[in-house]
């Protein structure tokens, strides 16, 4: 087959006819005959299957020339452990000795401590004899704040010293322990990475968190760094790298890296930061998420957000001078295997003269026959009877394609927390779909009241009234001005039970503490969903005054519902059937495909009831079944004391 393949390739293009199979065409010259070295751009990349299964190089005369994909030798850092370590006070200074044994270059190390809550200012020395030292670097700090971020390792210019001196500057604070160190050695050669246009997209604060969302410009890229560009002059925040990608038949968020950024201003020193996280990682989408920590501390104010990449670069020998052509954009077609792959090794190293002429934007091939999206799946489900579904809502779309659609709080309340029943529909035949559980979070801020008891005086209650009932709330919180206090919260809900009687539900429990300077003035608390629209909030003051509470929010985790649909006929939404099991969709064969999709964004229309659901009526029902137990219970007394009567014996 690939045989097959080759020769269509070579035929066609001689004749002046590319292909049909392959969509995307790029031209370059090559000046002379010989080995050439092309460096492929990010739209190269993008357009082509992720490990450059369709890559295919024509030459003049319209033949295929076998290549070889080379991607640059990266640095590889090595731990190494001390030979020797040992520390000492001096004056108002810690000196940290190493031994370091010498056998590897060097540009970093990293402290170890049992401490936190502190900043220092450290400066390095490296010697050969212990007798003259050299200056490495001054000034850098080291760190670990309370909320975990540190930042404990000290860069320095690389270099093969047998002897480190660490100089910590305790002028400002106390000693602290430290009790041993790592040190970075490095191997190979250093490669450069390149700057990537990235455009930030989509900026969403949640609490305690900054959402950034990064167009790439090209998927299939591998980066090397992302730095974060902020005028905040003094800082420090725990940063996630992460993408979307599709398990177990749902879309998720992988985390690729972490890191701390930082820019610390130490009394008597030069101001250091750290802004850049380092990655050698492959995106397989076009999008990539930074999650900022902020905790209790305001929303980072970032300007820009820059990216690099690793190039990647493609070897071959030209035939002869001539312009050339790169097709890419095939799905289905095998990898090539030239037997050019044995030469990896010399090919690598050689001096290559490079293509005069950079490679050519990415064009169509007037060959190809436009194929429609992910036509694999195009057929339906199965057929599927929706009488014992309760509820549906048409599923509004713009455009033809793959859709992403975020399910609204009547489809959350009124579906299988699960979403077991959730059900595309069209003519009576099944939609397959992937479910996709994000990070977002939406913030829906509750109707707060007092509901103090009069005989539970030292007792603090506020009534949180949700929008609906049985939504997936998962997270509460609020602030307080009180400065100094520490209280036990409980959040809990009075359901109704299978008899109608009301009960206690606890959802959570916490110990809420807040002492000087400040610490602690947001409450937050996860739970379990409740069931009712109202929560309680209350905690015992003891012989203490009352805390006052503010800024009450409730948030619940967005989902949303990949598939693909044309615009007509009618698309519906089923949800609301409790006994429904989780469909079996063959889709998942090929979800990250259609993650890697462009998609459109559809919207949910408004609900219709079908029937009511068993949930519904139960708790419609619920309140009405109390006053139905009492009735039945005097029904059955009556009727008992009518037979007790006429078995009692007549008087005379």
């Amino acid at each position: 087959m690939r045989t097959i393949c080759v020769y269509l390739v070579t035929v066609l293009a001689a004749f002046g006819e590319l292909p049909a199979e392959w969509k995307n065409v790029q031209t370059f010259d090559a000046p002379t005959p010989g080995l050439i070295k092309l460096n492929l751009p990010a739209e190269t990349l993008n357009a082509a299957r992720p490990g450059l299964e369709d890559l295919r190089v024509l030459d003049a005369e319209g033949r295929e020339v076998p290549f070889l994909v080379s991607r640059p030798v990266r640095r590889m850092g090595t731990m190494l452990s001390p030979k020797k370590f040992g520390t000492s006070i001096v004056g108002q200074t810690t000196v940290i000795l190493i031994e370091t044994g010498g056998q590897h270059p060097l540009e970093a190390v990293t402290l170890e401590t049992p401490a936190s809550g502190f900043i220092k200012a450290v400066k390095v020395e490296g010697s050969n004899d212990q007798h003259t030292w050299t200056m490495l670097a001054t000034g850098q700090p080291v760190f670990r704040q309370a909320n975990g971020v540190a930042q404990l390792r000290v860069n320095f210019p690389e270099g093969n010293w047998p002897f480190l001196r660490v100089t910590v500057d305790d002028k400002r604070s106390e000693a602290v322990p430290f009790t041993g160190a790592r040190l970075h050695g490095i191997t190979g050669e250093l490669a450069v990475g390149e700057p990537l246009r990235a455009v930030l997209v989509d900026r969403t604060e949640n609490d305690g968190q900054t959402r950034l969302t990064l167009d790439l410009g090209a998927a299939n890229l591998t980066l090397s760094a992302v730095r974060i560009e902020t005028d905040e002059p003094l800082f420090t925040r725990s940063v996630a790298i992460a993408v979307r990608q599709v398990g177990e038949n749902a879309v998720t968020e992988r985390v690729l890296a972490r890191g701390t950024v930082y820019r610390v201003a130490v009394e008597g020193q030069p101001v250091s930061a750290g802004l850049e996280i380092q990655l050698d990682v492959p995106v397989p989408t076009r999008e990539l998420l930074v999650l900022i920590e902020n905790q209790d501390s305001p929303p980072l104010p970032v300007k820009s957000v820059t990216v690099e990449r690793w190039p990647v670069e493609v070897i071959f020998r030209a035939p002869q001078a001539g312009r050339f052509q790169v097709l890419t954009g095939n799905p289905r077609c095998a990898a090539p295997r030239y037997d050019l792959a044995a030469l990896r090794g010399s090919l690598a190293i050689a001096p290559l003269p490079v293509a005069t002429q950079a490679l050519g934007p990415v064009t169509v091939n007037s060959s190809y026959r436009p194929a429609e999206a992910l036509p694999e799946i195009e057929k339906l489900g199965a057929a599927l009877d929706v009488n014992a579904w309760s509820c549906r809502k048409r599923v509004e779309i713009a455009r033809a394609g793959v859709q992403q659609v975020e399910l609204d709080l009547d489809v959350l309340v009124r579906a299988d927390p699960g979403f077991r029943d959730l059900r595309l529909m069209r003519d009576g035949q099944q939609r397959p779909y992937v479910l996709e559980r994000t990070s977002i979070q939406r913030k829906l801020v509750p109707e707060i009241s007092a509901a103090n008891d009069p005989k539970r005086p030292t007792v603090s209650r506020w009534k949180i009234r949700l929008p609906k009932a049985r939504l997936p709330v998962a997270r509460l919180t609020c602030t307080t001005p009180t400065a100094l206090f520490r209280r036990e919260v409980h959040l809990y809900e009075e359901a109704v039970d299978e008899r109608g009687e009301k009960y206690r539900r606890s959802l959570a429990d916490t110990t809420w503490m807040r002492t000087p300077p400040g610490t602690g003035r947001v409450l937050e608390s996860s739970f379990s969903a409740p069931v009712t629209d109202t929560l309680f909030l209350e905690t015992d003051n003891g012989d203490n005054p009352a805390i006052v509470l503010q800024n009450f929010a409730v948030y619940y985790p967005v989902t949303r519902v990949l598939f693909k649909a044309p615009a007509e006929p009618v698309t519906w939404l089923y949800y609301g059937n409790r006994e429904a099991s989780f469909p079996q969709y063959d889709l998942d064969l090929i979800a990250p495909r259609l993650l890697a999709e462009e998609k459109a964004t559809a919207k949910l229309g408004v609900e219709e009831v079908l029937k009511k659901s068993g949930s519904s009526e139960f708790f419609q029902l619920a309140g009405t079944k109390s006053v139905i137990f009492w009735v039945a219970l005097v029904l059955v007394v009556i009727v008992l004391l009518v037979v007790v009567v006429k078995l009692l014996p007549k008087t005379e």
